[in-house]
Protein backbone atom coordinates (compact mmCIF):
# COMPACT_ATOMS: atom_id res chain seq x y z
CA UNK A 1 0.00 0.00 0.00
CA UNK A 2 2.83 2.57 0.42
CA UNK A 3 4.05 1.83 -2.90
CA UNK A 4 0.59 2.63 -4.09
CA UNK A 5 0.55 5.59 -2.11
CA UNK A 6 3.59 6.90 -3.18
CA UNK A 7 2.12 6.18 -7.32
CA UNK A 8 -0.71 8.25 -6.67
CA UNK A 9 1.23 11.09 -4.81
CA UNK A 10 -0.98 10.67 -1.79
CA UNK A 11 0.25 12.17 1.31
CA UNK A 12 -1.90 9.93 3.75
CA UNK A 13 -1.13 6.62 6.05
CA UNK A 14 -1.87 4.36 3.77
CA UNK A 15 -3.39 1.76 5.84
CA UNK A 16 -6.36 4.00 6.67
CA UNK A 17 -6.93 5.24 3.39
CA UNK A 18 -7.08 2.41 1.40
CA UNK A 19 -9.33 0.61 3.57
CA UNK A 20 -11.45 3.17 4.44
CA UNK A 21 -11.83 4.10 0.61
CA UNK A 22 -12.55 0.05 0.15
CA UNK A 23 -15.22 -0.59 3.07
CA UNK A 24 -16.78 2.19 1.91
CA UNK A 25 -17.41 1.17 -1.87
CA UNK A 26 -17.43 -2.47 -0.43
CA UNK A 27 -20.48 -1.51 1.73
CA UNK A 28 -21.79 0.92 -1.21
CA UNK A 29 -21.78 -2.48 -3.63
CA UNK A 30 -23.71 -4.85 -0.68
CA UNK A 31 -26.48 -1.70 -0.14
CA UNK A 32 -26.70 -1.67 -3.89
CA UNK A 33 -27.12 -5.34 -4.69
CA UNK A 34 -29.51 -6.57 -1.13
CA UNK A 35 -30.67 -3.39 -0.14
CA UNK A 36 -33.51 -5.05 1.82
CA UNK A 37 -31.31 -8.08 2.94
CA UNK A 38 -28.96 -5.51 4.54
CA UNK A 39 -32.25 -3.21 5.90
CA UNK A 40 -33.84 -6.37 7.28
CA UNK A 41 -30.47 -7.32 9.16
CA UNK A 42 -29.29 -3.93 10.55
CA UNK A 43 -33.23 -2.97 11.24
CA UNK A 44 -33.01 -6.38 13.71
CA UNK A 45 -30.05 -4.72 15.39
CA UNK A 46 -31.31 -1.39 15.30
CA UNK A 47 -34.47 -2.51 17.03
CA UNK A 48 -32.38 -4.78 19.55
CA UNK A 49 -30.32 -1.53 20.53
CA UNK A 50 -33.10 0.90 20.44
CA UNK A 51 -35.04 -1.34 22.71
CA UNK A 52 -32.39 -2.47 25.22
CA UNK A 53 -29.43 0.11 25.22
CA UNK A 54 -31.63 3.42 24.48
CA UNK A 55 -31.67 4.39 28.28
CA UNK A 56 -27.41 4.00 27.63
CA UNK A 57 -27.57 6.91 25.08
CA UNK A 58 -30.09 8.87 26.70
CA UNK A 59 -28.06 8.79 30.55
CA UNK A 60 -25.07 8.97 28.41
CA UNK A 61 -25.49 12.02 26.76
CA UNK A 62 -26.66 13.95 30.09
CA UNK A 63 -23.45 12.56 31.44
CA UNK A 64 -21.34 14.08 28.88
CA UNK A 65 -23.16 17.77 29.75
CA UNK A 66 -22.04 17.26 33.33
CA UNK A 67 -18.85 16.13 33.02
CA UNK A 68 -18.11 18.97 30.38
CA UNK A 69 -19.23 21.83 32.33
CA UNK A 70 -17.54 20.49 35.68
CA UNK A 71 -14.11 20.64 33.87
CA UNK A 72 -15.18 24.03 32.46
CA UNK A 73 -15.53 25.51 35.75
CA UNK A 74 -12.72 23.45 37.46
CA UNK A 75 -9.02 25.15 37.99
CA UNK A 76 -8.35 22.95 34.48
CA UNK A 77 -10.53 25.03 32.82
CA UNK A 78 -7.47 27.75 32.30
CA UNK A 79 -5.84 25.25 30.46
CA UNK A 80 -5.09 26.10 27.28
CA UNK A 81 -5.38 23.98 24.01
CA UNK A 82 -2.01 25.20 22.68
CA UNK A 83 1.62 26.28 23.83
CA UNK A 84 3.23 29.21 24.55
CA UNK A 85 0.26 31.94 24.56
CA UNK A 86 -0.65 31.05 21.72
CA UNK A 87 -3.67 33.65 20.92
CA UNK A 88 -6.66 32.14 19.18
CA UNK A 89 -6.28 31.48 15.77
CA UNK A 90 -10.05 32.52 14.60
CA UNK A 91 -12.06 35.62 16.05
CA UNK A 92 -15.22 34.68 17.96
CA UNK A 93 -17.61 35.32 15.11
CA UNK A 94 -15.67 33.14 12.48
CA UNK A 95 -15.46 30.64 15.10
CA UNK A 96 -18.85 30.68 15.84
CA UNK A 97 -19.51 31.14 12.04
CA UNK A 98 -17.40 27.62 11.08
CA UNK A 99 -18.72 25.70 13.95
CA UNK A 100 -22.48 26.28 13.54
CA UNK A 101 -22.15 25.81 9.62
CA UNK A 102 -20.37 22.60 9.77
CA UNK A 103 -22.61 21.94 12.37
CA UNK A 104 -26.30 21.35 12.48
CA UNK A 105 -27.43 24.25 10.12
CA UNK A 106 -28.77 22.27 7.91
CA UNK A 107 -30.95 20.35 10.28
CA UNK A 108 -31.97 23.75 11.78
CA UNK A 109 -32.94 24.81 8.06
CA UNK A 110 -34.98 21.12 7.79
CA UNK A 111 -36.32 21.00 11.40
CA UNK A 112 -37.12 24.47 12.50
CA UNK A 113 -40.70 24.78 11.85
CA UNK A 114 -41.25 20.45 10.87
CA UNK A 115 -39.85 19.28 14.77
CA UNK A 116 -42.11 21.18 16.57
CA UNK A 117 -44.71 20.80 14.29
CA UNK A 118 -44.17 17.04 14.64
CA UNK A 119 -44.78 16.78 18.19
CA UNK A 120 -47.84 19.18 18.80
CA UNK A 121 -49.56 16.69 16.15
CA UNK A 122 -48.10 12.96 17.61
CA UNK A 123 -47.39 14.38 21.41
CA UNK A 124 -44.91 12.22 22.64
CA UNK A 125 -46.07 12.21 26.53
CA UNK A 126 -49.31 10.09 27.00
CA UNK A 127 -52.61 12.13 28.51
CA UNK A 128 -51.12 15.71 25.92
CA UNK A 129 -54.17 16.01 23.84
CA UNK A 130 -52.94 16.94 20.14
CA UNK A 131 -53.02 20.38 18.98
CA UNK A 132 -53.73 22.39 22.25
CA UNK A 133 -51.60 24.73 23.71
CA UNK A 134 -49.89 22.22 26.25
CA UNK A 135 -48.61 20.14 23.45
CA UNK A 136 -47.81 22.85 21.61
CA UNK A 137 -45.25 23.62 24.51
CA UNK A 138 -44.15 19.92 24.49
CA UNK A 139 -42.98 20.14 21.37
CA UNK A 140 -40.96 22.69 21.35
CA UNK A 141 -39.41 21.49 24.35
CA UNK A 142 -38.51 18.34 23.20
CA UNK A 143 -37.21 19.97 19.67
CA UNK A 144 -34.90 21.94 22.17
CA UNK A 145 -33.41 19.16 24.04
CA UNK A 146 -33.15 17.15 20.27
CA UNK A 147 -31.07 20.22 18.85
CA UNK A 148 -29.54 22.23 21.01
CA UNK A 149 -27.15 21.63 24.44
CA UNK A 150 -27.18 17.91 24.29
CA UNK A 151 -26.58 18.10 20.40
CA UNK A 152 -23.61 20.39 20.92
CA UNK A 153 -22.46 17.91 24.19
CA UNK A 154 -22.19 15.32 21.52
CA UNK A 155 -19.66 17.44 19.64
CA UNK A 156 -18.05 19.05 22.19
CA UNK A 157 -16.71 16.31 24.38
CA UNK A 158 -14.63 14.44 21.64
CA UNK A 159 -13.65 17.97 20.24
CA UNK A 160 -12.00 19.08 23.50
CA UNK A 161 -10.35 15.63 23.71
CA UNK A 162 -8.91 15.86 20.19
CA UNK A 163 -8.28 19.75 20.76
CA UNK A 164 -6.06 18.19 23.60
CA UNK A 165 -4.36 16.03 22.73
CA UNK A 166 -3.85 17.25 19.30
CA UNK A 167 -2.38 21.19 20.40
CA UNK A 168 -0.86 19.99 23.67
CA UNK A 169 0.11 17.01 23.18
CA UNK A 170 1.24 17.24 19.67
CA UNK A 171 -0.52 14.28 18.54
CA UNK A 172 -1.54 12.98 15.05
CA UNK A 173 -5.13 14.46 14.02
CA UNK A 174 -6.28 11.13 14.18
CA UNK A 175 -9.50 10.31 16.36
CA UNK A 176 -6.77 7.56 17.86
CA UNK A 177 -4.61 10.10 19.47
CA UNK A 178 -7.11 10.60 22.23
CA UNK A 179 -6.68 7.57 23.42
CA UNK A 180 -2.71 7.57 23.81
CA UNK A 181 -2.84 7.42 27.73
CA UNK A 182 -4.76 4.10 27.53
CA UNK A 183 -2.90 2.39 23.99
CA UNK A 184 0.41 4.48 24.08
CA UNK A 185 2.04 3.25 20.98
CA UNK A 186 -0.86 1.50 20.42
CA UNK A 187 -2.26 4.35 18.82
CA UNK A 188 -0.03 3.58 15.52
CA UNK A 189 -0.96 -0.01 15.62
CA UNK A 190 -3.92 -2.46 14.42
CA UNK A 191 -6.21 -0.83 17.49
CA UNK A 192 -5.46 2.68 16.39
CA UNK A 193 -5.78 2.36 12.64
CA UNK A 194 -8.75 0.60 13.25
CA UNK A 195 -10.43 3.04 15.39
CA UNK A 196 -9.50 5.92 12.68
CA UNK A 197 -11.06 3.86 9.99
CA UNK A 198 -14.78 3.36 12.00
CA UNK A 199 -14.55 7.15 12.94
CA UNK A 200 -14.07 8.04 8.48
CA UNK A 201 -16.77 5.62 7.76
CA UNK A 202 -19.41 6.85 10.42
CA UNK A 203 -18.33 10.73 8.95
CA UNK A 204 -19.25 9.26 5.46
CA UNK A 205 -22.06 7.58 6.53
CA UNK A 206 -23.90 10.36 8.87
CA UNK A 207 -23.07 13.40 6.35
CA UNK A 208 -24.53 11.01 3.70
CA UNK A 209 -27.92 10.97 5.69
CA UNK A 210 -27.33 14.74 6.19
CA UNK A 211 -27.08 15.26 1.95
CA UNK A 212 -30.08 12.49 1.72
CA UNK A 213 -32.66 15.28 3.77
CA UNK A 214 -30.50 18.47 2.61
CA UNK A 215 -31.30 17.44 -1.17
CA UNK A 216 -34.31 16.42 -0.57
CA UNK A 217 -35.70 19.90 0.95
CA UNK A 218 -33.85 22.00 -1.85
CA UNK A 219 -35.94 20.13 -4.03
CA UNK A 220 -39.19 20.38 -2.45
CA UNK A 221 -37.86 24.11 -2.34
CA UNK A 222 -37.43 24.04 -6.10
CA UNK A 223 -40.95 22.20 -6.87
CA UNK A 224 -42.62 25.23 -5.14
CA UNK A 225 -40.55 27.62 -7.10
CA UNK A 226 -40.78 26.43 -10.13
CA UNK A 227 -43.66 23.78 -10.00
CA UNK A 228 -40.59 20.83 -11.17
CA UNK A 229 -41.28 17.53 -9.76
CA UNK A 230 -39.11 16.86 -6.24
CA UNK A 231 -37.72 13.24 -9.07
CA UNK A 232 -34.33 11.35 -8.50
CA UNK A 233 -33.33 13.08 -11.36
CA UNK A 234 -33.28 16.75 -9.92
CA UNK A 235 -31.85 15.66 -6.74
CA UNK A 236 -28.86 13.88 -8.45
CA UNK A 237 -28.63 17.12 -10.16
CA UNK A 238 -29.01 19.32 -7.00
CA UNK A 239 -26.46 17.07 -5.49
CA UNK A 240 -23.95 17.36 -8.47
CA UNK A 241 -24.09 21.10 -8.19
CA UNK A 242 -23.39 21.51 -4.53
CA UNK A 243 -20.67 19.00 -5.02
CA UNK A 244 -19.19 21.76 -7.59
CA UNK A 245 -19.64 24.32 -4.96
CA UNK A 246 -18.03 21.96 -1.96
CA UNK A 247 -15.21 20.75 -3.92
CA UNK A 248 -14.24 24.64 -5.02
CA UNK A 249 -14.46 25.54 -1.34
CA UNK A 250 -11.93 22.23 -0.30
CA UNK A 251 -9.58 23.10 -3.09
CA UNK A 252 -9.26 26.81 -1.39
CA UNK A 253 -8.89 25.53 1.94
CA UNK A 254 -9.66 25.86 5.49
CA UNK A 255 -9.55 29.89 5.46
CA UNK A 256 -10.12 30.81 2.12
CA UNK A 257 -13.40 28.00 1.84
CA UNK A 258 -14.97 26.83 4.46
CA UNK A 259 -14.75 30.55 6.54
CA UNK A 260 -15.72 32.33 3.86
CA UNK A 261 -18.70 29.97 2.86
CA UNK A 262 -19.86 30.03 6.97
CA UNK A 263 -19.79 33.34 7.29
CA UNK A 264 -21.86 33.95 4.36
CA UNK A 265 -24.11 31.85 5.25
CA UNK A 266 -24.63 32.82 9.24
CA UNK A 267 -25.24 36.17 7.93
CA UNK A 268 -28.03 35.03 5.71
CA UNK A 269 -29.79 32.57 7.71
CA UNK A 270 -29.85 35.61 10.60
CA UNK A 271 -30.88 37.81 7.75
CA UNK A 272 -33.99 34.96 7.04
CA UNK A 273 -34.95 35.22 11.05
CA UNK A 274 -34.86 38.42 10.60
CA UNK A 275 -37.48 38.93 8.23
CA UNK A 276 -39.94 36.10 9.95
CA UNK A 277 -39.80 38.31 13.53
CA UNK A 278 -40.51 41.29 11.87
CA UNK A 279 -43.03 40.98 9.07
CA UNK A 280 -45.52 37.97 10.34
CA UNK A 281 -47.47 40.36 13.02
CA UNK A 282 -46.16 38.20 15.48
CA UNK A 283 -42.73 40.08 16.97
CA UNK A 284 -44.50 41.34 20.64
CA UNK A 285 -45.57 37.38 20.53
CA UNK A 286 -42.51 35.97 19.73
CA UNK A 287 -40.28 38.53 21.92
CA UNK A 288 -42.83 37.60 24.74
CA UNK A 289 -42.40 33.50 24.11
CA UNK A 290 -38.09 34.00 23.38
CA UNK A 291 -38.39 34.56 27.27
CA UNK A 292 -40.96 32.08 28.30
CA UNK A 293 -39.91 29.27 26.10
CA UNK A 294 -36.03 29.67 27.60
CA UNK A 295 -38.19 29.95 30.67
CA UNK A 296 -39.88 26.37 30.21
CA UNK A 297 -37.17 24.66 28.36
CA UNK A 298 -34.61 25.32 31.71
CA UNK A 299 -37.29 24.12 34.12
CA UNK A 300 -37.99 20.98 31.63
CA UNK A 301 -34.55 20.22 31.31
CA UNK A 302 -33.81 18.23 34.21
CA UNK A 303 -36.71 15.66 33.49
CA UNK A 304 -36.27 15.61 30.00
CA UNK A 305 -32.72 14.50 29.96
CA UNK A 306 -33.60 11.89 32.05
CA UNK A 307 -36.55 10.81 30.96
CA UNK A 308 -36.61 7.64 28.81
CA UNK A 309 -40.73 6.84 28.72
CA UNK A 310 -39.93 3.43 31.34
CA UNK A 311 -43.69 3.05 31.57
CA UNK A 312 -44.81 3.46 27.40
CA UNK A 313 -45.76 -0.12 27.66
CA UNK A 314 -48.86 0.58 29.68
CA UNK A 315 -49.26 3.60 28.07
CA UNK A 316 -49.30 3.56 25.11
CA UNK A 317 -49.89 1.27 22.12
CA UNK A 318 -46.54 1.21 20.55
CA UNK A 319 -44.44 1.19 23.68
CA UNK A 320 -42.10 3.70 24.07
CA UNK A 321 -41.28 3.64 20.27
CA UNK A 322 -41.69 7.27 19.79
CA UNK A 323 -38.59 7.76 21.92
CA UNK A 324 -36.68 5.17 20.55
CA UNK A 325 -37.41 6.90 16.36
CA UNK A 326 -36.59 10.33 18.00
CA UNK A 327 -34.21 10.85 20.32
CA UNK A 328 -32.05 7.62 20.49
CA UNK A 329 -32.03 8.01 16.59
CA UNK A 330 -30.93 11.48 16.98
CA UNK A 331 -28.15 10.40 19.27
CA UNK A 332 -27.14 7.93 16.96
CA UNK A 333 -26.90 9.94 14.00
CA UNK A 334 -25.37 12.71 15.48
CA UNK A 335 -22.77 10.69 17.35
CA UNK A 336 -21.71 9.47 14.07
CA UNK A 337 -20.89 13.01 13.22
CA UNK A 338 -18.78 14.01 16.47
CA UNK A 339 -15.77 12.44 14.51
CA UNK A 340 -15.94 14.98 12.27
CA UNK A 341 -16.73 17.64 14.35
CA UNK A 342 -14.74 17.09 16.92
CA UNK A 343 -11.84 17.25 14.51
CA UNK A 344 -12.78 20.59 13.15
CA UNK A 345 -14.07 21.76 16.42
CA UNK A 346 -10.41 20.98 17.32
CA UNK A 347 -8.75 22.33 14.23
CA UNK A 348 -10.63 25.88 14.30
CA UNK A 349 -10.13 26.31 18.10
CA UNK A 350 -5.94 26.41 18.70
CA UNK A 351 -4.98 28.33 21.31
CA UNK A 352 -8.43 28.85 23.71
CA UNK A 353 -9.04 27.55 26.84
CA UNK A 354 -10.72 24.70 27.79
CA UNK A 355 -13.55 26.94 29.41
CA UNK A 356 -13.92 29.15 26.25
CA UNK A 357 -13.84 25.88 24.17
CA UNK A 358 -16.58 24.47 26.64
CA UNK A 359 -18.74 27.43 27.07
CA UNK A 360 -18.52 28.94 23.55
CA UNK A 361 -19.27 25.06 22.13
CA UNK A 362 -22.46 24.16 24.32
CA UNK A 363 -23.72 27.57 25.38
CA UNK A 364 -23.21 29.93 21.60
CA UNK A 365 -24.60 27.65 19.56
CA UNK A 366 -27.30 26.61 21.84
CA UNK A 367 -28.69 30.31 22.81
CA UNK A 368 -28.90 30.47 18.67
CA UNK A 369 -30.72 27.46 18.24
CA UNK A 370 -33.66 28.79 20.69
CA UNK A 371 -33.87 31.82 18.91
CA UNK A 372 -34.18 30.22 15.91
CA UNK A 373 -36.75 27.65 17.19
CA UNK A 374 -39.05 30.26 18.51
CA UNK A 375 -39.39 32.41 15.82
CA UNK A 376 -39.91 29.55 13.49
CA UNK A 377 -41.65 27.24 15.30
CA UNK A 378 -43.51 29.55 17.45
CA UNK A 379 -44.40 31.59 14.65
CA UNK A 380 -45.68 28.10 12.76
CA UNK A 381 -47.61 26.47 16.00
CA UNK A 382 -49.45 30.27 16.07
CA UNK A 383 -50.27 30.43 12.29
CA UNK A 384 -51.63 26.42 12.71
CA UNK A 385 -54.13 27.86 15.57
CA UNK A 386 -53.53 25.83 18.81
CA UNK A 387 -57.61 25.00 18.91
CA UNK A 388 -57.63 21.03 18.98
CA UNK A 389 -57.68 20.46 15.61
CA UNK A 390 -55.36 20.13 12.73
CA UNK A 391 -54.20 23.64 11.18
CA UNK A 392 -52.19 24.38 7.84
CA UNK A 393 -48.92 24.32 8.67
CA UNK A 394 -49.59 20.87 10.27
CA UNK A 395 -51.45 19.60 7.73
CA UNK A 396 -47.97 20.31 5.84
CA UNK A 397 -46.22 18.77 7.51
CA UNK A 398 -47.61 15.72 7.48
CA UNK A 399 -48.11 15.92 3.97
CA UNK A 400 -44.01 16.60 3.47
CA UNK A 401 -41.47 17.42 6.18
CA UNK A 402 -39.03 19.27 3.44
CA UNK A 403 -42.04 21.07 1.91
CA UNK A 404 -43.24 22.18 5.68
CA UNK A 405 -40.92 25.39 5.61
CA UNK A 406 -41.78 26.32 2.47
CA UNK A 407 -45.66 26.04 2.74
CA UNK A 408 -44.82 28.20 6.14
CA UNK A 409 -43.48 31.13 4.01
CA UNK A 410 -46.76 30.98 1.86
CA UNK A 411 -47.89 32.96 5.29
CA UNK A 412 -45.17 35.93 4.70
CA UNK A 413 -45.09 38.67 2.18
CA UNK A 414 -42.11 38.19 -0.84
CA UNK A 415 -43.19 34.71 -0.48
CA UNK A 416 -41.30 33.75 -4.03
CA UNK A 417 -38.45 35.70 -3.10
CA UNK A 418 -37.78 34.29 0.15
CA UNK A 419 -38.87 30.73 -0.53
CA UNK A 420 -35.57 31.06 -3.03
CA UNK A 421 -33.31 32.66 -0.14
CA UNK A 422 -34.11 29.71 1.69
CA UNK A 423 -33.46 27.50 -0.69
CA UNK A 424 -30.05 29.49 -1.39
CA UNK A 425 -29.36 29.10 1.94
CA UNK A 426 -29.94 24.85 2.72
CA UNK A 427 -27.83 24.56 -0.24
CA UNK A 428 -24.65 26.80 1.13
CA UNK A 429 -25.19 24.45 4.54
CA UNK A 430 -25.04 21.90 2.78
CA UNK A 431 -21.73 22.40 0.50
CA UNK A 432 -20.64 23.42 4.24
CA UNK A 433 -20.89 20.03 5.69
CA UNK A 434 -19.61 18.57 2.98
CA UNK A 435 -16.25 20.51 2.28
CA UNK A 436 -16.01 20.47 6.15
CA UNK A 437 -16.27 16.82 6.47
CA UNK A 438 -14.08 16.04 3.55
CA UNK A 439 -11.45 18.48 4.98
CA UNK A 440 -11.37 16.30 8.26
CA UNK A 441 -12.07 13.06 6.74
CA UNK A 442 -8.24 14.05 5.07
CA UNK A 443 -7.01 14.87 8.01
CA UNK A 444 -8.06 11.74 9.90
CA UNK A 445 -5.47 10.17 6.79
CA UNK A 446 -2.90 12.88 6.68
CA UNK A 447 -2.64 13.11 10.53
CA UNK A 448 -1.84 16.73 10.55
CA UNK A 449 -4.36 19.67 10.33
CA UNK A 450 -2.15 20.50 6.76
CA UNK A 451 -4.39 20.51 4.01
CA UNK A 452 -3.20 17.10 1.84
CA UNK A 453 -2.51 17.20 -1.87
CA UNK A 454 -5.59 18.22 -3.85
CA UNK A 455 -6.16 15.40 -5.55
CA UNK A 456 -6.48 13.72 -2.30
CA UNK A 457 -9.02 16.17 -0.75
CA UNK A 458 -11.41 16.29 -3.99
CA UNK A 459 -11.38 12.46 -4.24
CA UNK A 460 -13.33 12.79 -0.46
CA UNK A 461 -15.21 15.35 -1.72
CA UNK A 462 -16.46 13.50 -4.64
CA UNK A 463 -17.03 10.41 -2.70
CA UNK A 464 -19.47 11.90 -0.48
CA UNK A 465 -21.33 13.05 -3.25
CA UNK A 466 -21.43 9.90 -5.32
CA UNK A 467 -22.13 8.10 -2.11
CA UNK A 468 -25.07 10.12 -1.47
CA UNK A 469 -26.09 10.01 -5.65
CA UNK A 470 -25.88 6.16 -5.88
CA UNK A 471 -28.02 5.52 -2.63
CA UNK A 472 -30.80 7.56 -4.41
CA UNK A 473 -30.26 6.40 -7.86
CA UNK A 474 -30.03 2.82 -7.34
CA UNK A 475 -31.34 2.08 -3.84
CA UNK A 476 -33.75 4.84 -3.66
CA UNK A 477 -36.00 5.14 -0.41
CA UNK A 478 -34.66 1.40 0.95
CA UNK A 479 -31.30 2.68 0.33
CA UNK A 480 -31.78 5.67 3.06
CA UNK A 481 -33.68 3.77 5.20
CA UNK A 482 -30.88 1.17 5.03
CA UNK A 483 -28.66 3.53 6.00
CA UNK A 484 -30.32 4.99 8.88
CA UNK A 485 -30.21 1.84 10.01
CA UNK A 486 -26.75 1.18 10.10
CA UNK A 487 -26.48 4.44 11.10
CA UNK A 488 -27.83 3.72 14.51
CA UNK A 489 -26.29 0.11 14.70
CA UNK A 490 -22.83 1.72 14.40
CA UNK A 491 -23.74 4.33 16.59
CA UNK A 492 -23.48 2.17 19.60
CA UNK A 493 -19.61 1.66 19.11
CA UNK A 494 -18.73 4.86 18.06
CA UNK A 495 -21.05 6.29 21.06
CA UNK A 496 -19.21 3.87 23.46
CA UNK A 497 -16.05 5.39 22.04
CA UNK A 498 -16.19 9.02 22.36
CA UNK A 499 -17.59 8.00 26.32
CA UNK A 500 -14.20 6.26 26.16
CA UNK A 501 -12.15 9.77 24.49
CA UNK A 502 -13.79 11.66 27.48
CA UNK A 503 -12.21 9.31 29.98
CA UNK A 504 -8.91 9.59 28.54
CA UNK A 505 -9.17 13.39 28.58
CA UNK A 506 -10.04 13.23 32.25
CA UNK A 507 -7.14 10.88 33.20
CA UNK A 508 -4.74 13.36 30.90
CA UNK A 509 -5.75 16.63 32.29
CA UNK A 510 -5.51 15.32 35.77
CA UNK A 511 -1.41 15.30 34.95
CA UNK A 512 -1.44 19.18 34.39
CA UNK A 513 0.55 20.91 36.72
CA UNK A 514 -1.79 23.37 38.04
CA UNK A 515 1.28 26.08 38.88
CA UNK A 516 1.76 26.19 35.34
CA UNK A 517 -1.89 26.79 34.59
CA UNK A 518 -2.39 30.28 35.46
CA UNK A 519 0.31 31.32 33.86
CA UNK A 520 -0.79 29.07 30.34
CA UNK A 521 2.31 27.47 29.91
CA UNK A 522 4.14 24.17 30.71
CA UNK A 523 2.79 20.87 29.61
CA UNK A 524 2.99 17.60 31.16
CA UNK A 525 5.89 15.58 30.75
CA UNK A 526 4.00 12.66 28.99
CA UNK A 527 2.87 14.91 26.22
CA UNK A 528 5.95 15.85 25.67
CA UNK A 529 7.70 12.55 24.77
CA UNK A 530 4.24 11.62 23.06
CA UNK A 531 5.09 14.92 20.65
CA UNK A 532 8.56 13.54 20.21
CA UNK A 533 7.38 10.42 19.38
CA UNK A 534 5.08 11.21 16.93
CA UNK A 535 7.93 13.41 15.18
CA UNK A 536 10.32 10.25 15.17
CA UNK A 537 7.73 8.34 13.42
CA UNK A 538 6.90 10.90 10.88
CA UNK A 539 2.99 11.02 12.09
CA UNK A 540 3.69 15.09 12.30
CA UNK A 541 5.74 17.69 11.36
CA UNK A 542 7.23 20.74 13.75
CA UNK A 543 9.68 21.70 16.00
CA UNK A 544 10.50 19.00 18.90
CA UNK A 545 8.30 19.71 22.11
CA UNK A 546 10.48 21.24 25.16
CA UNK A 547 9.48 21.05 28.40
CA UNK A 548 9.81 23.56 31.35
CA UNK A 549 12.63 21.14 33.43
CA UNK A 550 14.40 21.74 30.06
CA UNK A 551 14.12 25.18 29.92
CA UNK A 552 14.88 26.30 33.50
CA UNK A 553 17.76 24.06 32.67
CA UNK A 554 18.84 26.08 29.98
CA UNK A 555 18.19 29.41 31.57
CA UNK A 556 20.65 28.16 34.29
CA UNK A 557 23.59 27.25 31.87
CA UNK A 558 23.22 30.68 30.60
CA UNK A 559 23.26 32.69 33.63
CA UNK A 560 25.58 29.77 35.59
Amino acid sequence: MDALARKLRLRTQPTIFFVSAGLMILFLIILLLFPDQLNSSFGAGREWIVTNLGWYFIFGVTVWVVMLLGVAISPYGQVQLGRKDEPPQYSFPSWFAMLFAGGIGTILMFWGVAEPISHYSTPPRAGVEPYSVEAATDGMNFALYHLSLHTWAIFCLPGLAFAYFIHRYELPVRVSSVFYPFLKDGIYGPIGRSIDILAILGTLFGVAVSIGLGTSQIGAGLGELFGWENTTTLQVLIIVALEIVAVTSIIRGMDKGVKLLSNINIVMAIGLMVFVFLTGGMTLFLTRELFETTGNFISALPELMLWNDALSPVTKEDGWGWQGGWTVFYWAWTVSWAPFMGIFLARISKGRTVREFVLGVLFAPTIFTIIWFVVFGWSALRIDGMNGSEGPIAEAVAESIPLSMFAFFENYPLTTIIQGFAVLIVAIFFATSSDSASLVVDMLCTGDGDAGPTHQRVFWGVSEGVLAALLIVLAGDKGLEALQQVITVIGLPMFTLMFLAGISFIVALRKENLQFVTKVRGVPEEAVFAGREALDRGEVTGELPVTEQEKDQDRTDVTG
